[in-house]
Formats: structure tokens, sequence, C-alpha cells
């Protein structure tokens, strides 16, 4: 039990670093903006060039993994994480910030879609939501503690320090993985390569990966801009900004772990209730957008909601690819990373348009309309598509 506890420690420690690397953009997005004098949405654009990139490389990576043992291929991608943050600390202008998010995004989806394969292997079969949900909880505690923490050190000390203290982190990280973990889990080889694709054939899984991408897509049309929100909107200080920011990340902390809950029971169905709710705080945003505490109440609402089907989906694409395509099992655990970060880059594209035309008091509208797209997939694809079916 100890081991497994250890274990269990190490997944969330992962996730808690990729997260803190992936959001991290968000509370220093003012600070690298001075640094390089260049506007709120050139750097909102590292975001959707992240998301973008994470969204592309994770399943061409995780097709390339094979039988690879996946703690050697976990040695290989942790390092060149750990390489991409250095360059970030050193980055001399923008231009190699961004080829240095690049780099670290090429490995940051394969690198969590290993973690939630080692997730189930590690644990019994009554533990195996608990577990997921936890491993995904890495990323809310990367918002409740690291990127507050982040915000805060930067206006202190600057935003280097920051991607030094996460390459140090993933180093750390690795090392106990290595200590830990087992070496000997690979996925099932298929005949050929193309057979890890099948998957991508299911109609269950065509529409599934769709949630995540209006649902993190919507949230992230406002999300990506909280900060100039509050500080040029409303004339919040950065020091309410990390506060707020905890705040949001203790929501979506919660987000994370209710989200096992309803993955034990029918977390398709009962999410349904959550996204109409995510929709009315997204109107709420832009018709109340003079209102401060309207506008705050409504973005921590988006962060309740933001991961709640988060368990149930990744459980979802597993069940199937175990059942019907062994080959493609890391593939499949990879989908919600994969299709989560396009929904943020989607999202986080649709507000920097929607920004540079029409205003920050228009995200609202555009996040409503993702999220809405959100609402039906989930309920067509719950009461159609798998009427017959255990899952969700």
């Amino acid at each position: 039990m100890k081991s497994f506890r250890a274990q269990t420690l190490i997944l969330i420690a992962i996730a808690f670093t990729l997260g803190m690397s992936e959001f991290i953009i968000i509370g220093v997005l003012g600070d690298i903006a001075h640094t390089f004098h260049i506007s709120f949405a050139q750097v909102g654009f590292l975001t959707t060039v992240f998301a973008l990139i994470y969204a592309i490389s994770t399943p061409i990576l995780s097709l390339l993994i094979g039988k690879r043992p996946l703690k050697q291929v976990m040695n290989v991608v942790l390092g060149i994480f750990i390489c991409g943050n250095g360059l970030s600390a050193l980055a001399p202008n923008f231009m190699v910030l961004t080829i240095s998010r690049i780099i670290t995004a090429l490995v940051s989806g394969v690198t969590i879609s290993i973690t939630i394969t080692f997730a189930p292997h590690i644990a019994p079969l009554t533990k195996r939501a608990w577990i997921v949900a936890w491993v995904f909880s890495g990323f809310s505690i990367a918002s409740v503690f690291g990127v507050p923490a982040g915000t805060w050190l930067s206006g202190l000390l600057g935003w280097r320090l920051i991607f030094l203290l996460i390459a140090g982190l993933a180093l750390l990280v690795l090392g106990s993985f290595d200590l830990a973990l087992p070496g000997t889990l690979h996925q099932q080889p298929g005949q050929h390569f193309s057979e890890q694709f099948h998957i991508l054939t299911d109609r269950r899984i065509l529409l599934g990966v769709l949630i995540p991408v209006f649902n993190l897509g919507g949230v992230y049309v406002v999300y990506t801009y909280v900060t100039p929100i509050l500080t040029n909107h409303f004339g919040y200080s950065l020091s309410f900004v990390t506060i707020f920011l905890v705040l949001y990340g203790i929501a979506s902390l919660f987000s994370n772990q209710y989200s096992g809950n309803l993955a034990a029971n029918h977390g398709l169905q009962r999410s349904l209730k959550f996204y109409g709710l995510q929709l009315v705080a997204m109107l709420l945003t832009s018709l109340c957008f003079n209102v401060a505490w309207v506008v705050m109440g409504a973005i921590l609402i988006m962060g309740f909601t933001i991961y709640l089907a988060g368990s149930t989906l990744q459980l979802f694409y597993m069940s199937i690819a175990e059942a019907d395509y062994p080959q493609s099992l890391v593939l499949a655990s990879s989908f919600n990373p994969i299709f989560s970060n396009l929904g943020i880059a989607v999202g986080s594209a649709c507000g920097s348009l929607i920004v540079g035309h029409l205003g920050m008091d228009a995200l609202g509208f555009g996040g409503a309309a993702l999220t809405a797209s959100g609402l039906f997939t989930t309920w067509y694809l719950t009461f159609h598509l798998l009427k017959n079916h255990n899952y969700g």
C-alpha cells in the first residue's frame, strides 16, 4: 500500500509539473509583454501555439512509442521537457521564447498520456477512477498553488526564474519516477503501425473527443484574458489577481475531484446539468461585464465545471481501447489531454480574435457558443449513441 501511495504521488507530481509549465503563461502574461515590449494578444498567442502543438504532436509521438518500455520513453520525453523550460528561462527574445514553448509542448502531451497509462496499471480495479481523477488533479493543484505562487514570484524576481524552477522540479520528479515505477509496462503492439489509428474510426470515440474541445474551448475564450480583465478593465492589482487565481485553482481542483464521483455513476449524463451552468456563466460574463463580482463569480463557476467530465471521458476512451483496440492503449490514454489542449487552442485563438475585433466584453458570448456545442454533443452521445452501453 505504501508503494502504491508513493507511486500515485509521483504520477500526481508529474501532472503538477506539466500543469505549471502549461498554465504559468496566464499568470505572467503581463510581465512577458513588458519584457519584450509586445501586446497582451501576442503573449496570449503563446497559449494557442502551446496547445496546438500539444494536440498535434501527442498522437504522433504516442503512435511512435510502439512496444517500447514506457519507462524508457518517459526518461526521454521528460528530459526534453526539462531542456525546453530551461530555454524558456534563458530566452533573449520573444521568438526564442516561442521556440522553447514549442519544444516543451511537443513532449508534454505524450508525457501525461504515459502517466495516465501507468495510473490504472498500478491501481486496484476499484480505485481506477480514483487514481485517474487524482492524476488529473495534479493540473488543478498547479492552478491552486503553482500558478499563483509563480505569478507572485514573477513580480518579485522575474518570470525567468519560474521556468528554471519548473525545470528543476521536473528533474526531481524524473528521478523519483525512475526509482518507484515499474519498468516492464508497454502497450500491445499491432501487426501494422496503421492499426493504432483504427480506434479513430469508432463513432463513439469521434463524438467523445469533441466534448473536451468544446468544454475547455469555451472556458479558455474567457480565461486566457483573466489577468487583463481584472487589471486593465476593473483596475485590480497583481496581488489581487494572484489571490483570484488561487480561488480559480481551488474551483478547478474541486472540479477534478468531483469528476471521480461522476465517473463512478453515469458521468456523462450527470455532467449535462453542469454544462448548462457553465453556459449561463458564459452569458453572464458578457451581459454583466461591468459588474466585477458577477464576472469573477462566473469565471469561478467556469473553473468548477471545466474538468467535471475528465475522469469519465478518460475511462470511456480507455475502456473502448482495452475492449476493441488494445494496440491503441497509449493513444487512447492521450485523447483527453490531446483534445483538451485542442480546445484550449481553439478557445484562446477565438478569444484573441474577439478581443481584437469586438472587445473583451464579447468574450462570454464566444465562450457560450462553444459550451452550447459541447452540451449538445454530450446529450447526443449519451442518449443516442450510448443508450445500449454501460459507458458514461
